[in-house]
């Protein structure tokens, strides 16, 4: 395969950098790319997305990558990346877009816009082939700039519904009116008909931590009493910090649960949502004195400032998902690993605690999750157990906690 470059490799960002190898011929944002859109009248094809976005680097692998992929978008389209993190102005626009378009968004996001950078369809992540109902990213491209083409009109009456429903989201003014309680309990009843009973968290999969429902949902216990409020945020915040969406033995929350159990993380790490979630666990351990709740406040404060904090005193965004290109590499176990880091009598019974098996629970490993509460297991592997004063987890001591030792 020949060696490419691109405008890309001039370019600060680390995520515009990663493509700039690429056989697309990326522009970043700016006058030049748009100046040939206008000129040759072609349209432009934008993907955002940013450095630590797993699906991001999947596709840049099957389809930026490709050559005869790349020979599509260069023929039929002006491309330009842009790094969601260097210019959020343009991915609120254009994922505002995306959304009025097909009810979702994500990264990496796919917009098709005139040359006059007005979007006229997009989408998310599109596989090299038909996939799982999606549609074939060359086949995308062969329609698209089809239509174009030869449905100019079709287009114009796109853009311009798009457009519409653009400035009315951004056109909202503030209400005049006092925010009251009222208004809270409303929220808050109407959000709660979403809940998942069974496994806590808003709707089904994937399931996303949403911190402000949460939030919301303890605003209104305290302003009504109403104590299934508090029971769906107690419950919630036991469940994630049980399941895979933690991480059990470095702290911290990932991005999402892939499925709606909370055991299968995507596996990247993001400030914003461990920013967010500790306050939660501290509210929920004022409001019931378990320490339970106080420990993984102080588990995730003690991750971020660990792996999230950079030497001259700032914070990182975001985690990779992938680690040594391979997702999730360092979340995932086998009983024999557990076996060489704890000696034989400990690894079985911290592979019964985190349900660490030789089937394994995702792609032949294991995701660590509490699968039992610690007196169970003192129970079950006839130990004896006495409840400490304080601890993040009901565990012995700090040198017995299952939480004590770390991957190296």
């Amino acid at each position: 395969m020949a060696e490419h470059t691109n405008r890309l490799l001039y370019e600060t960002s680390p995520y515009l950098r990663q493509h700039a190898h690429n056989p697309v011929d990326w522009y970043p944002w700016g006058e030049e790319a748009l100046a040939k859109a206008r000129r040759e009248n072609k349209p432009i094809l934008l993907s955002i997305g940013y450095s630590a976005c797993h699906w991001c680097h999947v596709m840049e692998h099957e389809s930026f990558e490709n050559e005869d992929t790349a020979r599509l978008m260069n023929d039929l389209f002006v491309n330009i990346k842009v790094d969601r993190e260097e210019r959020p102005d343009l991915d609120h626009i254009y994922m505002n877009a995306v959304q009025l378009l097909t009810g979702h968004g994500g990264w990496p996001m796919t917009v098709f816009l005139t040359p006059g950078g007005e979007p006229f369809y997009g989408g998310t992540y599109f596989p090299p082939q038909d996939r799982h109902g999606l549609p074939g990213f060359p086949r995308v491209l062969l329609a698209v700039a089809q239509a174009y083409r030869e449905k100019p009109d079709d287009v114009q009456r796109t853009v311009e519904q798009l457009v519409s429903g653009l400035r009315w989201l951004e056109g909202h003014s503030p209400s005049p009116q006092a925010l009251d309680s009222s208004s809270v309990l409303d929220g808050a009843a109407r959000l709660s008909g979403a809940y998942d009973e069974t496994y806590g968290g808003i709707g089904q999969a994937p399931k996303f931590p949403n911190e402000a429902v949460f939030e919301l949902f303890l605003r209104a216990y305290h302003s009504s009493g109403e104590r299934r409020y508090r029971n769906m945020v107690l419950h919630t915040l036991r469940q994630m910090a049980r399941g895979g969406i933690y991480d059990q033995l470095g702290g911290g929350f990932h991005r999402y649960s892939v499925d709606e159990r909370w055991l299968v993380p995507h596996f990247e790490k993001m400030l914003y949502d461990n920013a967010q979630l500790v306050p939660l666990y501290l509210a929920a351990y004022q409001l019931t004195g378990d320490h339970f709740f106080a420990g993984i406040a102080r588990e995730t404060l003690e991750y971020v400032i660990r792996e999230m904090r950079d030497a001259a005193g700032g914070f990182y965004a975001t985690q990779d998902a992938d680690s040594e290109g391979e997702e999730g590499r360092f979340f995932l176990w086998d009983p024999d690993e557990v076996r060489r880091v704890l000696g034989a009598e400990t690894a079985e019974i911290a592979c019964r605690y985190w349900d660490v098996s030789a089937a394994g629970n995702f792609e032949g490993r294991n995701i660590l999750h509490v699968t039992l509460d610690i007196p169970q297991l003192a129970k079950l592997f006839h130990r004896c157990w006495q409840k400490p004063a304080r601890s993040s987890w009901p565990c012995a001591s700090a040198a017995s906690s299952p939480h004590a030792t770390k991957r190296s």
